[in-house]
């Protein structure tokens, strides 16, 4: 089937959608749209885990929950005293702590993942470095006690 100037008839069909969107573009209705003219945030070529990515970013998960358990439970452990930094008292510290060393624990009694070498993080020092990241707090001196007046009956005179 060819046409008068030797086309074929598909190359002057056109689609009901096609025509719609021709019209809607003739008519100006494509014009200033939000981010007309800004590029596509489009994957990396030779990123295979770009979906992933996305939508990890998308859900608003960190990307630490990709990593195995042993980095996962290191980086807690170097990112520990910025974690305490704001608690408001030394309990508080301790319960984070006591928490971390209770998972690094499990971890130990039975490893999975790449073997990489886990300290368990010391309460004491993460609360001395605690404390010494605040600033003093000046302890409230009280004035001293007024002395106890004696009853009236027994006030005397000095001589």
């Amino acid at each position: 089937m060819r046409g008068e100037r030797g086309e074929s008839y598909w190359e002057h069909y056109e689609s009901l959608v096609e025509e719609q969107i021709r019209r809607a573009y003739d008519e100006g209705a494509f014009d200033d749209l939000p981010g007309a003219g800004k590029p596509l945030d489009l994957p990396a070529r030779d990123d295979e885990f770009w979906w992933v990515r996305s939508k990890m970013r998308a859900e608003g998960v960190p990307t630490d929950a990709l990593l195995p358990p042993s980095l996962r439970l290191r980086k807690e452990i170097e990112r520990l005293p910025d974690d305490v930094r704001d608690l408001p008292d030394e309990a508080a510290v301790r319960a984070v702590v006591a928490d971390l060393d209770r998972r690094v624990v499990a971890y130990l009694r039975a490893p999975s993942g790449p073997r990489v070498p886990i300290r368990r993080p010391s309460a004491d020092a993460v609360v001395e470095r605690w404390r010494a990241g605040r600033p003093a707090v000046p302890v409230p001196v009280e004035p001293p006690a007024p002395a106890p007046r004696r009853p009236w009956w027994r006030w005397r005179r000095r001589a």
